[in-house]
C-alpha cells in the first residue's frame, strides 16, 4: 500500500506544482505532515541535498523521499508518480497544440496560473528561510487552516547560519577572485562547515 501512496502522493504534487521545483515543497510538506515519513527538519536536509545534485529538483525531492519511506523501490514509485503528469500533459499538449495555440482562453487560463505558481514559490521561499535562519516554525492551529508563525524556542535567529549566508553573499557577490567560483565550490565548502561546527541550515 506504500508504494500505491507514493505513487499518489506525488502524481497530485506533479500535477499541481506549477511553477517548478521550489512550487512542490508546499505540497511536500503536507505530505510529511500527513503521512508522517518525515519532519520538516528532514524535508530542509532533503532539499539542500536535491539542489545540490544534478537534475530538476522536484524529481530528486520525490526521490529521496521516496527512498525515505520506502527504499530504492519507493524512490522508483515516487518518481514515476512524480514525472506521470507531466509526460501525460505534454503528450496531450502535443496532440492539440495547433489547435489551441492562439486560442483566448487557453491563454487566459495560462494568465492566471502565474499568481499561483508566484504564491507556491515564495511560500516556499519564506518557509526554508524560518526554517534555516531562524527559529520561527510555521505551523497550523488544531481546526486551523492558515499556519501561524511559532517561535521554535531558543533565540530567534539561527547566527551561525546568518553568518554564513552572509559570508556566501559577500564571496559570491562583492570578492573579484572568488565569485567565478563554481557554485559547487559553495555547496561544498557549506557543508564543510556544518559537519565541523554542527550547525542547522548549514
Amino acid at each position: 500500500m506504500i508504494y500505491l501512496q507514493l505513487f499518489w502522493e506525488f502524481f497530485k504534487t506533479g500535477l499541481f506544482a506549477v511553477g517548478g521545483g521550489m512550487a512542490t515543497l508546499p505540497f511536500l510538506q503536507a505530505i510529511g505532515e500527513s503521512t508522517g515519513w518525515y519532519t520538516y527538519t528532514d524535508l530542509m536536509n532533503m532539499l539542500a541535498v536535491s539542489e545540490s545534485t544534478p537534475g530538476p529538483i522536484g524529481i530528486n525531492m520525490a526521490t529521496y523521499v521516496g527512498f525515505t519511506a520506502a527504499g530504492i523501490p519507493g524512490a522508483v514509485v515516487a518518481t514515476i508518480g512524480e514525472v506521470t503528469p507531466s509526460i501525460i500533459v505534454i503528450l496531450i499538449v502535443a496532440a492539440v497544440l495547433h489547435s489551441f495555440r492562439n486560442n483566448k482562453y487557453v491563454d487566459r487560463a495560462f494568465y492566471g496560473l502565474r499568481p499561483a505558481s508566484t504564491g507556491l514559490i515564495g511560500a516556499a521561499c519564506v518557509s526554508v528561510i524560518l526554517e534555516v535562519l531562524t527559529s520561527v516554525q510555521l505551523v497550523a492551529r488544531e481546526g486551523g487552516f492558515i499556519k501561524a508563525p511559532v517561535l521554535g524556542g531558543g533565540s530567534l535567529f539561527n547566527v551561525p547560519g546568518l553568518l554564513l549566508a552572509a559570508l556566501l553573499i559577500v564571496l559570491t557577490n562583492y570578492v573579484p577572485k572568488v565569485k567565478g567560483f563554481h557554485p559547487i565550490v559553495f555547496i561544498g565548502l557549506s557543508a564543510v562547515v556544518g559537519v565541523v561546527f554542527g550547525f542547522a541550515g548549514a
